[in-house]
């Protein structure tokens, strides 16, 4: 179960060790025997995994309740079953031991994970079908990739905010408002399992340290567009993104409004609408496919809209190169959260994305810092 920050994780974890324990209906019977518990330390396990709030013991109803001996890590059941507790701070606590099933809390933490997890599966000979339960908020590491790809694997996911009834409005309002979005908040809040691609031009921990709550006064503003190559229900999106620059040549990507599955005549409208609510200088519009004819909507709705006409003539990567060394420079800053465009920033390659997909949404970025950062024009001061 990969989860966020009080998605509910303990308390899954700890109504599962008490189904197999008392053959609830959906576990198997007679009921499991023999239990490990392992935590990222033993006092991880103790204070969380069994005396929590959300643990073994809390979950039980008092004449079902196991008894806890803390001084020997061992939960006791009426019916014979025991749980022993252990921490991937010593894998080797594990050689000997064996047991019908294992519950494992933040695995994504555990400072010996490797270790930890081999000498588990090797005391896990009990019964008919040894089985675990993985309760962890997702983080990268080589062990979690394996399981969550292993088709014998059943991958749960929660986020906080299917958990919101029972936390504290204090720390949605606060914690959860503060930080969703982020690459933080979707690996602690959504439960995302967030990585970088190697030879992406862009990463993650360089957008995050560049992101900014709001933007200064601008001294010009534009809104790209790169428009499909086709109007049908399955062509790409149409990339609409509009940035700002700042007195001091910052540049400040202000908004992503890419639309999916619309007509030419209403994507051209979301665009000119995000320009005249951010009081915009002007239309940034590709002409290798389609320019002309955003062009030509714009101007029905508005005349007198500008519309900055752009030509790819080289590739992709190429146009994208110079935008990102502008990152690298600490020159860009991103206001507020991204997910989808951030997404196709950190998975953009010398082959594209990894999907094979179009990169829609980084297109009319790169065209807008292009136009905005990469061109010699009179600023002129604009408040945002």
């Amino acid at each position: 179960m990969l989860g966020g920050r009080g998605a509910g994780k303990t308390r899954t974890g700890a109504e599962w060790v008490r189904g197999i324990v008392q053959a609830e209906p959906g576990f198997d019977e007679p009921g499991i025997g023999r239990i490990a518990l392992v935590g990222e330390t033993f006092a991880n396990a103790r204070d969380v995994m069994v005396e929590g709030p959300s643990g073994i013991l809390e979950v039980h109803a008092r004449g079902e309740r196991p008894v806890w001996s803390p001084s020997l890590r061992k939960l006791e059941w009426p019916n014979g079953a025991v749980a022993h507790g252990f921490s991937a701070e010593d894998p080797d606590a594990l050689r000997g031991p064996q047991f019908e099933a294992a519950w494992c809390d933040e695995l994504a933490k555990w400072r010996h994970a490797e270790e930890t997890w081999d000498m588990l599966q090797f005391g896990l000979r009990l019964g008919l079908r040894p089985r675990e339960m993985i309760t962890t908020t997702p983080r990268p590491i080589p062990l979690l990739r394996r399981l969550i790809t292993d088709p014998r694997v059943a991958v749960s996911r929660a986020r906080t905010a299917d958990n919101a009834a029972n936390l504290s409005s204090g720390f949605l309002d606060g914690v959860v408002g503060r930080y969703a979005g982020t690459r933080i908040g979707r690996q602690e809040l959504e439960g995302e399992l967030v990585e970088d691609r190697p030879d992406a031009l862009w990463s993650r921990e360089a957008i995050e340290r560049l992101r900014v709550g709001s933007a200064p006064p601008l001294a010009r503003i534009v809104v790209a567009v790169d428009p499909p190559a086709s109007s049908t229900r399955n062509a790409d999106a149409c990339g609409i993104v509009a940035a700002g620059i700042d007195e001091a040549g910052a540049g400040y990507v202000i908004e992503d409004a890419t639309a999916s599955g619309l007509s030419p005549e209403r994507w051209a409208a979301r665009a000119l609408s995000l320009y005249r609510k951010l009081q915009a200088d002007a239309l940034v519009a590709e002409t290798n496919q389609g320019g002309e004819m955003v062009e030509a909507v714009m101007r029905q709705v508005d005349p007198a809209v500008p519309v900055t006409r752009v030509h790819a003539r080289r590739g992709k990567y190429l146009r994208a190169e110079p935008v990102s060394t502008l990152y690298e420079q600490d020159r860009v800053h991103h206001v507020g959260a991204f997910p989808e465009l951030e997404d196709e920033m950190c998975d953009f390659g010398p082959g594209g994305l990894s999907n094979g997909r179009s990169p829609d949404r980084l297109d009319a970025l790169v065209w807008a810092l292009t136009a905005l950062m990469l061109e010699v024009r009179e600023p002129r001061v604009r408040v945002l």
